[in-house]
């Protein structure tokens, strides 16, 4: 294992803080707790990797590399308003 490719805690650990970061970065209120913060997170940094390597040709880093922080919480981000999305049109649906 190369110095700079983290670990599957450290990995853990980036989803959660990104997933967090996320939530705090996108305005109005998610539902859900730290494991659905640590999921979100998680599919985000999944999502932000494979993206930055599809489109910038680059990959998640270590767990200190700027990289993989911006690359997770954007992919967070996307991750959080699909999921906002996908619950408003259930909710929505409920209602009717």
């Amino acid at each position: 294992m190369r110095e700079t490719e983290m670990g599957f805690l450290g990995f853990l650990l980036l989803g959660l803080i990104a997933g967090a970061i996320a939530k705090l970065i996108l305005p109005g209120k998610q539902a859900g707790g730290w494991i659905s913060t640590l999921i979100l997170g998680v599919v985000g940094a999944l999502l932000g990797g494979w993206l930055g390597g599809l489109i910038f040709d680059i990959n998640l880093g270590g767990f200190f590399e700027l990289r993989s922080w911006l690359l997770a919480i954007v992919g967070s981000l996307i991750v959080l308003i699909i999921w906002g999305f996908i619950s408003s049109r259930l909710g929505s649906k409920k209602a009717d």
